[in-house]
């Protein structure tokens, strides 16, 4: 198992390995991978993996004394039912029931999935251009690795980690507090930067790509302290206008981290997410709600549309349409379609506004 605070290393993407009748056969290399994983797998499609069952013909003695089955590992397709992630983990767990394997068929089973394991995944009809398109996607993007975001203002630091769909806390380090203390003087604040310098160190590896970040110049001797510990780390040092959690999504809305992060699938999600609400604020070419973005699509006026993932594979539908259907007419009219996740603070946004938001080529009517 990669640990989630190392980066990945390069030239281990996921792979394709096979296209099989109806699906692809792949090779799970990260974490990241499994997010993709968990949007592609839904109820009617077949998952196969190698697993284990028990034989229960193996489970007694001649002598009469009972002992436990054995464990046989087989390759085991199910019928999936429902899929369960948990965001920066590796904890993929596909349930479903049996529909071929050496035993058991019929019997409910459970494929747990993890980097390194192959999975073939197949669909009734073939694999439709929505998931095609999000497996590309991740197939191109897959082994980036990930990138830590350290906020620093002289009394409070955070640390994030971003992967490709989303970005998490990792740690928050703080001096403020009430009443009268010596925590306003500079030997104080130096020894606090110091302190947090050691523990990110924990924290991160220095294979992992950093960017240190706040509105003031804490930040700068916070970099070179952190050097200091150990100089192999990559160190983008960038000037914000406001601190906190703020301060990272603003590193991912303004594109100055963009040599570090440009490539990102959550940061291009985040920049036309954060696009959409500066139209909307400004009385841009913007289209959100249902009935609205449905015109935008009928005029051929959708020239981006960020839509929740989930939406896509559910039966959930704008107005008369699927959101799938409504996606398949924005990409025939020329338009792209970014499939977002809700595991950063613009997907947060996203889901707000009802899950789905157009930017337009032109006013629509």
């Amino acid at each position: 198992m990669l640990w989630p605070t190392c980066s990945p290393p390069r030239g281990l993407e996921m792979q394709q390995i096979k296209q099989i009748e109806e699906g692809v056969r792949l090779r799970v290399q990260h974490e990241d991978d499994l997010w993709t994983i968990a949007q592609l797998v839904r109820p009617g499609c077949k998952v196969g993996m190698m697993g284990y069952r028990r034989d229960q013909s193996t489970g007694t003695q001649e002598s009469g004394r009972s002992k436990s089955a054995d464990r046989k590992p087989m390759w085991i397709v199910l019928d999936a039912e429902k899929s369960e992630f948990q965001p920066f983990t590796d904890n993929l767990r596909i349930h479903g029931i049996i529909a071929e394997a050496a035993l058991d068929k019929g019997s409910h089973h459970t494929h747990a999935v993890c980097p390194r394991d192959e999975i073939e995944i197949s669909w009734q009809g073939g694999i439709s251009e929505i998931d095609r398109g999000l497996l590309s996607e991740a197939l191109k993007d897959s082994g980036r690795g990930r990138v830590g975001i350290v906020v620093v203002e002289s009394d409070e630091i955070l640390l994030f980690e971003v992967a490709q769909h989303g970005m998490r806390d990792m740690s928050m380090f703080t001096l403020r507090g009430g009443g009268k203390r010596e925590a306003k003087s500079s030997e104080v604040r130096t020894a606090f930067l110091r302190n947090t310098a050691k523990e990110t160190a924990l924290v991160f590896s220095s294979e992992m790509p950093l960017v240190i970040c706040g509105p003031g110049l804490a930040r700068e001797q916070f970099g070179l302290m952190l050097k200091e510990i150990n100089q192999s780390y990559q160190i983008l040092n960038l000037a914000t206008s406001i601190g906190g959690r703020s301060a990272a999504n603003e590193i991912m809305r303004e594109g100055t981290a963009d040599t570090m992060l440009g490539e990102f699938a959550m940061a291009k999600q985040v920049r036309l997410i954060e696009d959409a609400m500066t139209r909307m604020a400004t009385n841009g070419h913007v289209a959100y709600g249902h009935q609205e973005i449905l015109d935008a699509m009928e005029q051929g006026a959708i020239e981006s549309l960020v839509v929740e993932a989930g939406l896509l594979r559910s039966d959930l539908r704008c107005k008369n349409l699927l959101w799938s259907e409504v996606a398949a007419e924005v990409i025939t009219t020329g338009g792209e379609v970014v499939q977002a996740s809700q595991e950063h603070d613009a997907g947060e946004q996203l889901m707000g506004l009802g899950g789905a938001v157009g930017l337009l080529r032109w006013a629509v009517e």
